[in-house]
């Protein structure tokens, strides 16, 4: 089973985004010499929370400064986006990093309303739902799928050729599961945001159609985990990011809380022997890998993909150093 992070540049309360975004290139190398194999950096807009709005930004400098990894987004919000210009960046980058660079595409808006509609160029009217006529012709960019006459052909002569990004389609919803089949795509699956997914990457193997890009269904899962030292420690841990998705889903988006402060806030709302009410993997390393490989299980994943956020960043960095070692991947990494 492949290892592989997920990375929102969390901002802690009191610090600030650039130093959020520092973080992330300091994560990125340490998953680089621990052994993970793809890094994805995800898109949210308009908040104190999480300072990664710009994927495509954050690509080069991770991949610049790793030798491992392959590196994408987790991922580009389509629906903003002109289908030529987001070919045209990652063809870039994929020129620039040959066999290493991730087109990670989705459909939400990685926002709130009012932030979806000041990206937008026209603000005049409510924006089409036509993300697979989108997806179908970033596709034929990307894979130079317009016959010789069409007036956009010369258009696939994109900048980073012959390299190419390798495309997955995201989700959280079967819409998401039947157009990645029936493209023949490969899909990741959110799973800490709807943890009851496993039907729907099911339905996605059972109607995939093989196609030139891929013969046969892969199937990767991104589920929320944190390691520590003891499972103690890691639940505490996790306080900090219960209380500011508590706040987020009341409306309020607030910078990543102490964790004294989040124990405090949890205990008066009467939230903190709750259950959270999503997938939590939470534990010291070995109650994490089982964790982790139930998930997959359960997916039919050969892949899982490792979100975390803590207040602490050097917390989050030994987080990921502790599930690397529970893997072994160290000795993967070495032996290849």
């Amino acid at each position: 089973m492949r290892l592989s992070v997920l990375d929102q540049s969390p901002i802690s309360e009191g610090s600030t985004g650039a130093e959020a975004l520092r973080n992330t290139i300091d994560l990125a190398q340490l998953a680089d010499g621990l052994g993970y194999h793809r890094y994805w950096v995800a898109e949210h807009h308009g908040g104190a929370m999480l300072a990664g709005p710009s994927p495509e930004a954050l690509i080069g400098p991770i991949a610049s400064v790793t030798t491992n990894l392959r590196v994408g987004s987790g991922g580009v919000m389509l629906p903003h986006y002109s289908p030529l210009k987001v070919a045209e960046t990652f063809s870039v980058l994929a020129g620039l990093f040959p066999e290493r660079i991730d087109l990670g595409i989705g459909r939400a808006a990685g926002t709130d309303p009012m932030t979806t509609r000041m990206l937008q160029r026209d603000r005049d009217r409510p924006m089409p739902d036509d993300f697979f006529d989108q997806l179908a012709e970033l596709i034929a960019y990307l894979e130079d799928r317009f016959p010789d006459e069409h007036p956009l052909k010369r258009l696939a002569a994109l900048p980073g050729l012959p390299e190419a990004p390798e495309l997955w389609l995201l989700g959280s919803s079967p819409q998401s599961a039947i157009w990645a089949a029936d493209l023949g795509l490969p899909y990741a699956f959110a799973d800490f945001i709807n943890s009851d997914g496993a039907q729907i990457t099911r339905m996605y193997r059972e109607r995939f159609m093989d196609s030139e890009r891929l013969l046969t269904p892969r199937t990767a899962v991104a589920v929320w985990a944190i390691a520590a030292d003891t499972d103690e420690e890691a639940e505490r841990l996790a306080y900090s990011s219960r209380m500011a998705m508590t706040m987020l889903r009341r409306g309020r988006l607030i910078a990543v809380p102490p964790v004294e402060k989040a124990e405090r806030f949890l205990k008066a709302e009467g939230l903190l022997d709750k259950p959270p009410g999503r997938r939590l993997v939470l534990g010291s390393p070995d109650k994490v890998r089982e964790g982790l490989e139930a998930a997959a299980e359960e997916y039919g994943a050969e892949e899982v993909i490792v979100v975390g956020i803590t207040y602490d960043h050097g917390a989050r960095l030994r987080s990921y150093e502790l599930i690397a070692e529970a893997f072994g991947l160290r000795a993967h990494l070495a032996a290849a």
